[in-house]
């Protein structure tokens, strides 16, 4: 099976912990500068003008690579992940939903993980640019960073590679 180059492989420090994701073709470049090893071949094979080679799935790096403590980004996406695709006014599920800041920004209100929540348009509308208390309108849940787990981090790349699922539980 030929593998496409730009899938995803888990890269891990010399202790297992899950630093990042990369693609086979960055992969591969750090297994033949012999900077990390294949611990799993998840991908079937990526071929050469001469050879075939396995294509990693996991990685392993051989030297310990110090790095700050990880952070979920603040973005759009996160926030709507954050609050499972859900509006957090009426608890509605939608294709259109947007970000609304709970206290607005005209009134001091930061772009911070607690300021921010999901909304579908029509609760975004109905609020406007008032607070909470002015709008009558109340937040299913309390709104706040998450934590920056290893299954939160890489928990979207995991319904298509449950091989990564081991390296990644308990970190």
């Amino acid at each position: 099976m030929q593998s496409n180059l730009k899938e995803p492989v888990l890269v891990l420090n010399a202790n297992f912990e899950p630093l990042n994701v990369c693609t086979i073709r960055r992969a591969m470049g750090l297994i033949f500068a012999a900077k990390a090893s294949m611990l799993v071949n998840g991908r079937g094979e990526v071929h050469t003008a001469r050879m075939y080679y396995p294509a990693p799935s996991v990685i392993r790096l051989d030297r310990m690579v110090k790095r700050p403590r990880p952070q979920v980004k603040l973005n759009k996406q996160e926030i709507f992940r954050r609050d499972h695709y859900t509006c957090q006014y009426c608890g509605g599920r939608s294709d259109d939903l947007t970000l609304d800041h709970i206290i607005p920004r005209r009134l001091g209100g930061r772009h911070s993980w607690q300021n921010l929540v999901t909304a579908c348009r029509a609760c975004n509308h109905a609020k406007g640019g008032r607070r909470l208390e002015q709008a009558n309108m109340a937040l299913l849940s309390q709104p706040r960073t998450p934590a920056a787990t290893a299954e939160y981090i890489f928990g979207r790349y995991l319904k298509a590679n449950h091989e990564w699922s081991d390296y990644i539980a308990g970190w």
